[in-house]
């Protein structure tokens, strides 16, 4: 899917196509096909590789710098189904007339800038637009964060009150999240950090023009995400301790059901030796009394009785 759009001067945006486009428009691709991404790569000029590095979803951030144009590829937050958590790879590529995003699937970061929020943004100011969507990136990571927070303590109270394996399996859904995340950060980070050393870069001006508010919105982009990996980094113990704390608990648990039944087994064997003492082909006591078998059962159910007691005493129940 290929859509254009162009921020007009009022503040509503404009949606052009491949035969109307125009300076300082924002072209998003998104899934796109081969024939797709010849057009837009012979339109605009752009390495084809810088167009295709998104297609991986296992590509990590970087930064590509050509003769025409600088591509940021970062990673940000999805949500699949289930509510299990991932990170998947965004290229935006800002040249002298455009800017331009390339991703696999449609997500909530970019989802945002649209013709509700059209007053918010500018497609011509591609290097505020590029800071702004790196922000956006962040502010998700954030909120991500916050609901994975929220999901693991109705979890861990879920599991206090009793051990389902569908509880324990989301509390692994939310550990792989977190990892996703932490990598994905680390990655987005050090792109943000090249960003920042580029405000000095001349031969770069005429791409990236970062005037003091970009300077400023760059900075932002920066303690978000810093923010978002010190959250992952915590998150990421809370939840190995609980993991801990749960298996810990179930092993102890099973412990406790082992040794009852021990217990039970023990007091259950004392009436099957008895009646077996009486029950051989010899002469025994009782033989030949009416009440006999009255007998045999009141000296089984006190002995057993008298087992009971002695193991409770050793907390054994």
């Amino acid at each position: 899917m290929l859509k254009i759009y162009k921020s007009m001067e009022s503040g509503p945006l404009r949606e052009l196509s491949l035969k109307t486009l125009e300076k300082g428009a924002w072209i998003n691709i998104i899934d796109p096909t081969p024939y797709e991404l010849k057009v837009v790569s012979n339109l605009t000029e752009v390495e084809p590789d810088f167009l295709r590095s998104a297609l991986d979803d296992e590509e990590r951030s970087h930064m590509d710098i050509e003769d025409n144009s600088v591509m940021v590829l970062t990673n940000v937050p999805v949500i699949r189904e289930e509510e299990s958590y991932d990170a998947l790879p965004l290229a935006i590529i800002v040249t002298e007339e455009y800017i331009i995003t390339v991703c696999l699937e449609e997500t909530t970061v970019m989802s945002e800038f649209n013709e509700r929020t059209a007053k918010l943004f500018r497609t011509y100011k591609k290097t505020q637009f590029l800071f702004q969507i790196l922000y956006k990136s962040a502010t998700y990571y954030l909120k991500y964060l916050r609901q994975i927070s929220k999901q693991s303590d109705e979890i861990e109270d879920r599991l206090r009150v009793s051990m389902k394996n569908k509880d324990i399996l989301r509390l692994l859904e939310l550990q792989k999240g977190l990892t996703y995340f932490n990598a994905a950060l680390r990655s987005n980070g050090a792109v943000l950090d090249k960003l920042l050393r580029l405000r000095s870069n001349q031969g770069l001006q005429f791409i990236l023009k970062i005037y003091e508010e970009d300077e400023d919105l760059l900075e932002d982009v920066i303690i978000e995400n810093k923010q978002a990996r010190e959250m992952v980094e915590m998150y990421s113990k809370i939840l190995a301790r609980q993991a801990d704390t749960f298996s810990s608990i179930i092993s102890n648990n099973q412990n406790l059901v082992m040794k009852f039944l021990a217990a039970m087994t023990i007091i259950l064997a004392i009436p099957t030796v008895v009646s077996s003492f009486f029950g051989m082909n010899v002469p025994v006591p009782f033989s030949d009394d009416n009440h006999g078998f009255i007998y045999v059962m009141v000296i089984a159910f006190a002995v057993s009785i008298s087992s009971a007691y002695i193991l409770w005493r050793r907390n054994m129940f």
